[in-house]
């Protein structure tokens, strides 16, 4: 049986992970104690963390929001139900570089982009929460 797990924490982690590409920022929850630990490939962190963190069965590593899908895909999912008009133009957006700094500034011209985090924030949530049960971690502070 695996420890409680604070949502507020766990979130806070899952944006750190997710804030880089995936594998260049890391974070883990301990199974015996609900700890999470947070590690990174760019920034000296000031951490103290157990030196079998990636290999121990002990810890279980916070996903990647690509690993839910929660990059282009949710993006056209929510230019789909909000500008669908637009969708054909998103999608090429997101063939060069800068995507998301474009998608962005097309909701912003919209005036949409509040609701593209919001969009975003439910996604995460709902799909944090279903990661969570399929791991069997138990949450405290739940959204």
């Amino acid at each position: 049986m695996k420890n409680n797990v604070n949502y507020t924490d766990l979130r806070n982690a899952f944006e750190f992970v997710s804030s880089g590409s995936p594998s260049q920022h890391n974070a883990y929850i301990c199974i015996g104690t609900g700890a999470i630990y947070w590690t990174s490939n760019l920034h000296e962190l000031e951490e103290v963390v157990p030196e079998e963190l990636a290999s121990s069965d002990c810890y279980i590593a916070i996903p990647h929001k690509n690993d839910f899908k929660l990059g282009q895909q949710l993006a056209l999912a929510f230019i789909n139900q909000e500008l669908p008009y637009e969708y054909n133009f998103v999608a090429s957006l997101f063939r060069r570089r800068g995507a998301y700094r474009r998608f962005k500034e097309l909701l912003q011209s919209q005036g949409v982009l509040e609701g593209w985090y919001a969009f975003e924030a439910d996604a995460s949530d709902a799909a944090l929460l279903n990661w969570c049960a399929d791991n069997e971690i138990k949450l405290v502070d739940t959204p």
